[in-house]
């Protein structure tokens, strides 16, 4: 599935993890709305999310992740499983487009409809069209500097932006 829409970025560092994303929402070629939010702790606020793909189809993810961390207490992998197994075959869940991107202090995960849950090596999460652009800054930003989780995000949400038209500057953070 190929999301053309956003920024999103999930780092965990020194116990610490931060998960940030861009507030522009585009359909089409045109840019709706600048300073939407689509990060957000769950689960008293030991679990990060944020989400790629239409607004309204991750809001209906949003739910049924935490439904399923509520029911497995928290726990992350277990919870994002159950979640892509209801996702496949429910029909009306299984049109749902967008990917969710995951993370706790010790684990990240993208999550997607088709089937994946995926465990990044380097425990770094992106996804939407700057998700790349993302994701090599703070390769290189975790291996360079001495940076913290959070700084690590906002500093790759800058470089995505500059780069991705479907990415602006206003940024929403989460760490915990």
């Amino acid at each position: 599935m190929k999301i053309l829409s956003t920024t999103v970025i999930g780092v965990i560092k020194d116990g610490k993890c931060a998960i940030g994303s861009d507030g522009q929402v585009t359909i089409g070629q045109s840019v709706m709305k600048h300073n939407s939010k689509k990060v957000r702790k769950l689960y008293n606020d030991t679990v990060l999310a944020g989400f790629a793909g239409a607004s309204a189809d991750a809001f209906a993810l949003f739910e049924r992740f935490e439904d399923k961390l509520q029911q497995y207490h928290g726990n992350l992998s277990r919870a994002a499983v159950e979640l892509t197994k209801e996702w496949r075959l429910d029909k009306y869940l299984h049109r749902l487009e967008a990917l969710l991107a995951v993370m706790n202090k010790d684990t990240s995960l993208l999550i997607s409809g088709s089937g994946d849950v995926v465990e990044p090596d380097d425990k770094i999460v992106a996804i939407g069209s700057g998700g790349n652009y993302a994701l090599a800054a703070a390769r290189v930003l975790l291996k360079h500097t001495g940076m913290s989780a959070k700084d690590v995000v906002l500093e790759s949400l800058n470089v995505a932006s500059d780069i991705c038209i479907y990415t602006n500057k206003n940024f929403s953070i989460e760490e915990i």
